[in-house]
């Protein structure tokens, strides 16, 4: 997120401002501010509830946190009230209250996007994760909580130095839904249950919860952004600002929604961030019903905040509400607690003034916020005494979380294609190697969005350096590739050199934040450019492709002159090393994609269709593997190993019986669409016992290759029986294994008909169909019949 002014303007009114606010102390009145403690002023306190203001109520850690919020917000003025209802919340120096910084960012690390985190201090770097989607493709849940767990460590460190917030807006859990999307490489891919798995773990690792002890609280506050069928920058005529997402109850229900139930259910999320777009008409903001059901349906206990300046446009740019004051109201009256922007310190008490809103409206918001401080013990006092006090800058760039970082990497990366085993290169065999392409030698292009200072980062011409002779040409003058400049030079060291390695793929200035892409081909003459070197190699090359999103590489899927394809994502400071290891055959690669790479003929889908089902009237193909029925360049979890692996059920069951004890009424029937015929089936919500359906299901996976892998078992799931909007198949669960060479692993997978086996109506119902239903791995298939 980005506020949406220029920064010129910023410093402009900043100049006025303080001009204004200088004047305004000189000759103001007293009673406009009236001070009711006689204790020394500070302009801005270190921390909250320092001595002399440390006895007041709610600064008193044995009392409950819902008295201590009530006390604070008791003893504010309105005005008070009203500074501290933006991301910028201002210091109240009478009662001792330091300002603070609610905008702070850590998607794959703690970031400078927001204001509320510098590396100017003690701390000058921080670690460098993959960006999201690559970390998602290693497809291993404890990798997911660790990460999340060293970047709050890391949070926590730098907030003690002075040089953050505890208020991190991350994870972006939205459906990569359109491949264009220039944020898809922010999330955790298409799959809906992947997205609420990864939600989870980052948000429990992050948060830390479980590391306070029965005092409760957290180690530092996640937020699950953004709220809801978020998922196009620019397109068009079509702007994040004023797109109007039109979704189905039954899209809704089976994939956008999923994430943000989990992230907030399992994972305990204490932040929400209420997104730019409308949904169905109404501004995410100020749509009560959608922000509502977070606190009564899911339990939701933690604060919302907009994305920022998502209250001013909508105003200026949906024109949904007809004042500034309106727009103030409608989100506040929805459920919004806090601005990141200024409408709210703007127009908050004119709205009040107005009659749209009341103070009591306002002390709900602030109950909110202040709840989640004090969870994380803002208002304890002295920080360093406190939980977590001993973190400082010894904890950040730490060897064990360089190395976590690392394994990220090595996880995640995808091996595409490897014809004729070219992958791993032998060092006894050759004695140099070529590395081409923009990125090849630049290690600021390895982080993706959302990325700080890392601390040691290193290119991926710097890794391959150690193990073998290495020359470097880079083909191209950048990403965008307008010109063949650099290709004779790039021919040249292909030519001479034993093996030869192709950076392709994106970059910020093709896919970021404010920036989707309008083809799925590589920019420019990035193609020409690995035409011209594979043809030129007297073997065939390596092509690595670093981007977020999917690229369609058709061309290099079938030339035999290129052996091999890595996608490495944005892999961050460890990438260098990680790629060299694979190449090099130090690490055997076991990723899978998270998302289904579309071939360039996808670009003709209009990007503001939300639906996720193919509509073939229309000649609309749908979206995701789930929905998708068109052809593919690979498919949503396609990943190859060094290792080849065959598979089989051990355990599982025929049959699954429904009883009536377990179900509060008798089977319905749905029609087809295809047909008059009649299928059973039950409302989830009338299962009053789903626990008695779960079962296990054992599978053993062999490992035929000489080298040991780690490597992602993927169970899928359909009804047999075609079921109007159900998906086409869907993941119903996955698990990382490590298995040795020429040796078997069993592993346990646990099934849950009602989550795994239901699917959603057109009503945005949950069903569970009766009949057959079929459990996929790997080409091998189970049939097991749900029955009453």
């Amino acid at each position: 997120m980005f506020q949406r002014w220029p920064w010129k303007w910023f410093a402009i009114i900043g100049f006025v401002t303080l001009i204004f606010l200088k004047l305004f102390t000189i000759y103001s009145p007293t009673f406009l501010f009236p001070i009711t403690s006689t204790a020394p002023l500070q302009s801005n306190p270190s921390f909250s509830c320092a001595p002399p203001h440390h006895s007041y109520t709610f600064c008193n850690t044995s009392l409950p946190i819902k008295t201590r919020a009530q006390s604070l917000i008791s003893l504010l003025t309105l005005q008070e009230k009203i500074q501290l209802l933006s991301n910028n919340a201002s210091a109240i120096p009478r009662l001792g209250l330091s300002a603070y910084e609610w905008w702070s960012e850590s998607l794959h690390g703690i970031a400078s996007n927001g204001p509320g985190v510098s590396f100017s201090g003690p701390v000058r770097a921080a670690t460098s994760f993959p960006q999201v989607l690559l970390t998602t493709a290693s497809f291993n849940r404890s990798l997911w909580f660790l990460a999340g767990r060293a970047i709050g460590v890391e949070g926590r460190a730098m907030y003690n130095e002075g040089q953050s917030g505890l208020t991190f807006w991350a994870p972006n859990i939205n459906i990569f839904r359109d491949p264009r999307w220039g944020r898809g490489q922010e999330t955790s891919g298409e799959d809906p249950m992947v997205a609420s798995a990864y939600a989870v773990e980052y948000v429990k690792g992050l948060q830390g919860e479980e590391l306070v002890g029965e005092d409760g609280g957290f180690m530092v506050s996640a937020c699950c952004k953004h709220y809801t069928a978020y998922d196009l920058e620019k397109w068009g005529d079509f702007h994040r600002f004023s797109f109007n997402a039109m979704v189905s109850k039954q899209d809704m229900e089976d994939t956008y929604q999923p994430p943000f139930q989990s992230c907030i259910e399992e994972g305990r999320a204490t932040c929400l961030m209420c997104s730019y777009n409308r949904v169905n008409g109404v501004p995410s903001c100020a749509d009560r019903d959608l922000l509502q059901r977070a606190r009564t349906e899911w339990g939701f206990k933690g604060y919302i905040t907009s994305d920022c300046d998502a209250v001013a446009v909508i105003y200026e740019d949906h024109k949904y509400a007809k004042s500034p004051e309106d727009a103030v109201a409608d989100v506040i009256k929805a459920g919004m607690d806090i601005d990141c922007g200024t409408y709210l310190s703007r127009y908050t008490k004119l709205a009040i003034e107005q009659g749209k809103i009341q103070e009591e409206d306002i002390n709900q918001a602030l109950s909110n916020l202040f709840s989640v401080q004090l969870l994380l013990g803002i208002f304890n006092g002295n920080p360093i005494k406190g939980h977590f006090g001993n973190l400082g800058k010894e904890d950040v760039c730490t060897p064990e979380h360089k190395k976590l970082a690392l394994d990220a990497v090595r996880q995640g990366i995808v091996l595409l294609k490897n014809d004729k085993n070219l992958l791993p290169l032998k060092r006894m065999n050759i004695t140099s190697l070529a590395i081409i392409g923009p990125s090849a030698n630049d290690s600021s292009q390895m982080g993706g969005d959302y990325t700080g200072v890392p601390c040691n980062p290193i290119s991926l011409f710097e890794g391959l350096q150690p193990y073998i002779k290495t020359t470097y040409a880079s083909g191209c003058g950048d990403t965008r590739c307008n010109n063949s400049h650099g290709f004779a030079e790039a021919v040249r060291i292909s030519i001479e050199a034993d093996a030869v390695v192709v950076v392709a793929g994106l970059d910020l200035s093709q896919e970021d934040e404010g920036r989707d892409r309008v083809s799925l081909l590589l920019p420019g003459r990035q193609m020409d450019l690995i035409t011209a070197v594979s043809s030129a190699s007297e073997r065939p090359i390596i092509l690595i492709l670093l981007a977020g999103g999917p690229v369609d590489v058709s061309f290099a899927k079938v030339n035999p002159k290129i052996g091999s394809i890595l996608w490495i994502g944005y892999p961050g400071e460890t990438g260098g090393q990680a790629v060299a290891e694979i190449i090099f055959g130090e690490f055997n690669p076991g990723g899978r994609l998270p998302i289904t790479w579309y071939p360039e003929s996808f670009s003709s889908v209009p990007m503001n269709d939300m639906s996720l089902r193919p509509d073939p009237s229309r000649g609309y193909p749908g979206r995701t593997y789930r929905f998708y029925t068109g052809e593919v360049v690979y498919e949503f979890g396609y990943g190859l190993s060094y290792s080849n692996f065959t598979y089989k059920f051990i355990s599982v069951p025929d049959k699954i019986i429904v009883s009536n004890a377990t179900s509060k009424a008798g089977p319905r029937k749905l029609m087809t669409h295809q047909t008059l015929d009649v299928i059973d089936y039950v409302e989830v919500n009338e299962i009053t016992s789903c626990n008695h359906l779960k079962f296990e299901v054992q599978i053993s996976a062999f490992n035929h290759g000489d080298m040991d892998a780690s490597h992602v078992i993927m169970l899928f799931g359909r009804a047999s029986t075609s079921i109007r909007g159900a998906p086409r198949k869907t993941l119903i669960e996955f698990t990382r294994v490590h298995t040795e060479s020429l040796n078997a692993n069993q592993v346990s997978i646990g099934i849950d008909p009602c989550k795994h086996f239901s699917t959603v109506n057109d009503n945005g119902v949950k069903i569970l169909p009766l009949g057959n239903h079929l459990l996929m791995l790997e080409g091998l298939e189970h049939s097991i019949s749900i029955e009453l």
